[in-house]
């Protein structure tokens, strides 16, 4: 998958997949791009990708501080995999997994029998190899040279791939980095089995694209490194009678091999084997080798490094199945142990409609019908409230009255207010205009925030809920407030009431109701605070951005009152009368 990765700037191991976007991919420091850099010395529409046929193009939009290419000012270049792009401060790897990319049937595990005749020249344990960071000045190297000052990039870049949760993503990366710091022609990765403790091979990559040829790799080299956790370097020619005999090495060149345990903090997760084809003439004119113990440290780090990133990915993916299956069983017992208690409540309703048919007794019938009927309207509002948790969904706004919505909720819960002995005070305001909201999303939160207040409530001496709308022209906010003289809660309390399956009202909740009611307003671009004083009642705001329907607004954009409101007419129409918790200082 092409994608770009960032290794250096303030936007630092962020991923870019570029196969998601159609068109041109733009690059700058503006919010309209697609690729947005903090980055004050990217200009605002600084660079673009496109896509040509299976290729991609990078292209320089007359930025200020223009586009590098591998430290090579370009106005359009072809990417290749691994090409570093700088823009500004910002350094960028573009990796495309193609026919060099993740190839793992072409590898084969051979015994010393076979064609593949290594010899281990050199071995080296973790703790020698962790000197990489420390390597002696060596100008004659310039890899090596290069290699130093980007080790610590490494570390980090390492670091950064770990948090992704696709195993095979994170290998592929690990290969990139590999053949970013070593120059091998071919790569594996292979990984122990938890079950079998055999190595299966779970990446593969070649540095030239073409037809990859299969990879033959010594049973006992693997044995060795997986035995005694140590990296060996290896080398058909060293020592070898082959390459004096003038068998098959004369006619392929000398083959040199790297191959390190990936060793973590627990255990050994696998290795991380590459190897590259030297010809024989250039071995014989240099005499030297390709690979050498440099490259040997450096692979041990990496290695070490590969392994750590595996682990926190099989680990953090296992904790997030454990959370989800937790959380799971946490949401079937929850919801089990409702929905008993309504099925409860309609038997024993059922029970009393079936005694009083049989008896021709009415008042028994209606009786056993209200008490069927209020646990339909409870098992209807739990699957409501399931529905609205469980789905992500876009609101659906439209110009609507809110003021006639909550006087329709008014009505809804009037019945079971008169039952409670709870006074309801709703005082609509005049002059409210149409605003534009989700009406089926903003009455299911209103309906749970006034039923909470109604359960609070029950019971207690003069019960009062309140109900009163504002609009906040200065902050172009519409705000519901919600008040009742119940109980109120205490800050320990307040703190956890819009947890999931958090109820304060025992088995008569399920703690699903205020959950939901801060979803939708979330969705809405608003949200919902809560005061509350103990022994005195709570408030609930909930708010989202005001929104006015245009045939509501006079020509200067005020709302219009409609006709005959008059404002000064009705001394209540502030809201609730009575007096309830202090509005200031709001809790999430």
């Amino acid at each position: 998958m092409p994608s770009l990765f960032v290794i250096r700037g303030l936007n630092k191991g962020a991923r870019y997949d570029l196969a998601a976007h159609e068109g041109a991919v733009s690059i700058g420091r503006e919010a309209g791009n697609l690729i947005q850099l903090d980055d004050n010395e990217v200009s605002r529409r600084h660079a673009e990708i496109r896509r040509v046929g299976e290729r991609f193009i990078v292209g320089d939009l007359k930025s200020s501080n223009g586009t590098f290419l591998n430290n090579r000012k370009i106005e359009r270049a072809e990417l290749s995999s691994g090409d570093q792009i700088q823009i500004g401060r910002t350094l960028i790897v573009y990796s495309q997994d193609g026919p060099d990319g993740s190839m793992p049937g072409l590898v084969d595990i051979v015994s010393d029998h076979g064609e593949d005749g290594s010899r281990i020249i050199r071995t080296m344990a973790e703790e020698e190899g962790g000197v990489a960071a420390f390597l002696p000045d060596d100008t004659q190297n310039r890899w090596l040279a290069r290699a130093r000052s980007n080790l610590q990039v490494m570390y980090r870049t390492a670091l950064a791939v770990s948090h992704t949760l696709d195993i095979d993503e994170l290998l592929g990366r690990i290969l990139q980095l590999v053949f970013e710091w070593v120059e091998a022609d071919r790569g594996c990765i292979m990984l122990l089995d938890t079950e079998t403790r055999q190595l299966r091979t779970k990446a593969r990559r070649d540095r030239q694209a073409g037809s990859p040829t299969a990879m033959a790799i010594s049973r006992t080299i693997l044995d060795y490194v997986l035995d005694r956790s140590e990296g060996v370097l290896t080398s058909d020619a060293q020592d070898d009678d082959r390459f004096s005999s003038g068998n098959s090495v004369m006619r392929t060149g000398v083959r040199e091999a790297i191959c390190v345990p990936m060793r973590g903090r627990y255990d050994t997760v696998g290795v991380i084997y590459v190897d590259t084809m030297v010809p024989l003439a250039d071995s014989i004119e240099s005499g030297q080798r390709r690979f050498t113990d440099e490259h040997l440290k450096l692979m041990i780090a990496i290695g070490h490094q590969a392994a750590l990133a595996v682990e926190d990915t099989t680990y953090y993916s296992a904790m997030v199945q454990s959370e989800r299956l937790a959380a799971v069983g946490q949401t079937i017992a929850t919801l089990s142990h409702h929905i008993k208690n309504i099925l409860q409540g309609i038997r024993g309703g059922s029970y009393l409609v079936e005694m009083g048919l049989e008896n021709e007794d009415l008042a028994v019938l209606r009786k056993g019908w209200d008490i069927v009927s209020r646990n339909q309207n409870k098992i209807s509002s739990l699957v409501m409230d399931m529905l609205s948790f469980s789905k992500e969904r876009e609101p659906d706004p439209v110009p609507s009255d809110l003021t006639a919505l909550v006087g329709d909720i008014v009505e809804t819960v009037q019945q079971r207010a008169s039952e409670n002995e709870a006074r309801i005070i709703w005082n609509p305001p005049p002059g409210m205009p149409w605003i534009v909201f989700d009406p089926e999303g903003i009455s299911r939160a209103v309906l749970n925030v006034v039923t909470n207040a109604l359960d609070a409530v029950e019971g207690r001496p003069d019960a009062v809920i309140g109900l009163g709308l504002e609009i906040d022209d200065q902050a172009k906010l519409v705000r519901i407030i919600v008040d009742d003289n119940g109980p109120g809660m205490t800050p320990d309390v307040l703190a956890e009431i819009f947890d999931l399956f958090v109820s304060t009202k025992g088995s008569r909740g399920t703690g699903l109701g205020l959950t939901v009611s801060r979803k939708i307003l979330r969705e809405h671009g608003g949200d919902i605070f809560v005061t509350s004083v103990p022994e005195k009642g709570s408030r609930f705001t909930l708010e989202f951005p005001l929104k006015v329907s245009d045939d509501t607004l006079s020509e200067d954009g005020r709302p219009v009152a409609e006709e005959g409101d008059d404002p000064e007419s009705d001394p209540e129409a502030d809201g609730p009368t009575f007096e309830g918790p202090a509005a200031d200082g709001r809790q999430a």
